[in-house]
């Protein structure tokens, strides 16, 4: 009777201790991996602290995730990413037989950064496939993938003064992220979201696109209401050469892609704005006599063009070119072309050609 009885004993204790040591060993295997295969990324490198194991509820969190650009001197990581949450639908695995996760990114950071002439020191997401790095970190379909109180920041660092924007709180969901083409030979995933702008301007951005087609066809609109426009002055003084002493705004984008080719507005909004102001501008020891007059022309702009019953000025930016651009991932090119309607956007400028001299 014991001898009948001591197999299975010893075979059930030899299964939990290879689970203990499974359970143990298993997150540092999964760790190593990750590492090893976010270390070769291109022009980026990834690194993650730690992973932890839920298996009773098929998910397993990183945590630590860090991606820097592997050359030139960007003092700010490209992403960052305190703690990732990737868990299993077992609803989709049992009556669906479809292996379907969603992720939670918690408190995650994207800086972008402009290093003018220098390259190496721009970071924009340029050489690496950024679709390939998510299926390492998810090799399966992705319901959705959410972001929780999240900071998406522009930098410039090398520019007078530096420029730093950035969107606080940001909180958005993709969806339907899969590889499964539907009856009408389309992948449709959709992006929504909210965040403050510079801290206290609410905005919202929405789009449509393809996941698995460069981001060569899509829809995105994007709306930002009552910026406070001092706050946008190092942006403004860095590349439209002027600040704002008051006033608030609104912004508005829309823009689509059909094969590539980027069809578009950038439409800001102003409302009481004051530009020039000789106690603030001319007195002023710190700043040049020619940014003053520049500024001068500035304010008078606006004052000409703006609605004077409504104390308001209003522009559009037509947004136009190919994301397929030599050497530039189509998503960098977008961002390319968003940056210089902005700083068109802001930027007093002729409408018509300098005549010539005869």
């Amino acid at each position: 009777m014991k001898r009948r009885y001591s197999w299975p004993l010893w075979t059930v204790a030899g299964v939990l201790v290879v689970l203990v040591a499974l359970s143990i060993a298993l997150p540092y295997l999964v760790r190593n991996y990750l590492n090893d295969k976010l270390a070769d990324m291109g022009d980026y490198r990834g690194h993650v602290t730690d992973v932890d194991l839920a298996l009773w509820r098929g998910a397993y969190k990183i945590n630590g995730l860090e991606i820097i650009k592997v050359d030139g001197k960007v003092p700010v990581p490209f992403v960052k990413a305190p703690l990732i949450d990737l868990a299993v639908s077992w609803h989709s695995l049992w009556y669906d037989h479809a292996v379907v996760a969603k992720v939670l990114f918690i408190n995650p950071e994207v800086n972008f950064v402009d290093g003018g002439a220098n390259k190496q020191a721009s970071q924009t997401g340029k050489g690496t496939d950024w679709r390939e790095q998510l299926s390492k970190l998810a090799p399966i379909t992705l319901d959705e993938v959410r972001i929780e109180e999240g900071k998406i920041a522009f930098h410039n660092f090398s520019s007078k003064p530096p420029v730093n924007l950035n969107a606080t709180s940001v909180n958005a969901s993709f969806y339907n992220l899969t590889n499964v083409v539907d009856v009408k030979g389309k992948r449709d995933a959709r992006f929504d979201g909210k965040a403050l702008l510079q801290g206290q301007a609410p905005l919202e951005a929405s789009a449509t696109f393809d996941p698995l087609s460069n981001f060569e066809n899509f829809e995105f609109r994007f709306r930002a209401k009552d910026l406070q426009l001092k706050r946008m002055n190092d942006f403004a003084s860095a590349y439209g050469k002027f600040d704002f002493k008051a006033g608030t705004g609104d912004v508005v984008i829309e823009a689509q892609a059909d094969n590539g080719q980027l069809t578009g507005y950038i439409k800001p909004l102003l409302r009481d704005v004051e530009v020039f102001d000789w106690q603030q501008d001319v007195e002023n020891k710190d700043k040049n006599i020619f940014r003053s007059i520049w500024e001068a022309v500035v304010g008078a702009s606006e004052t000409v063009l703006k609605n004077q019953h409504k104390n308001q000025f209003a522009t559009r930016v037509e947004l136009s070119g190919s994301v397929h651009q030599q050497n530039v991932s189509a998503f960098s090119a977008f961002l390319a072309i968003l940056r210089n309607g902005f700083i068109q956007a802001f930027n007093a400028r002729y409408e018509q050609p300098k005549p010539s001299a005869d």
